[in-house]
């Protein structure tokens, strides 16, 4: 089971409290909470994989801290990195393991 997300309400919940309340309820709330649908740890590489390929590397430092939690291991991030390179490019996945060893070394 998913642990209750609160990231959205912390960082944002003054500023743009609709927002918040959409990312801790509903994106997290109901689509991740769906493990019978799919696991926590597949929607983590699932996560992971979409943020590399479009470049987004401060949300992919934090998902693959999830993803992490998750139990997505070291060999398996690497792996998911190694393939996306030739999909989403060879400079993001330099960068992705610039996270990546911060993360599981």
């Amino acid at each position: 089971m998913t642990k209750k997300q609160t990231a959205g309400r912390d960082a944002l919940g003054d500023f743009a409290p609709k927002f918040a309340e959409l990312n801790d309820d509903v994106l997290f709330g109901e689509v991740w909470s769906r493990e019978s649908q799919l696991s926590a740890r597949d929607r983590s590489m699932i996560t992971c994989a979409s943020l590399m390929s479009q470049g987004l590397f401060p949300q992919l430092e934090a998902h693959m801290k999830i993803a992490k939690a998750n139990g997505v291991t070291k060999d398996e991030m690497v792996e998911i990195i190694t393939h996306l390179a030739f999909y989403a490019g060879w400079p993001k996945a330099w960068s992705a393991f610039g996270i990546a060893k911060k993360i599981f070394d």
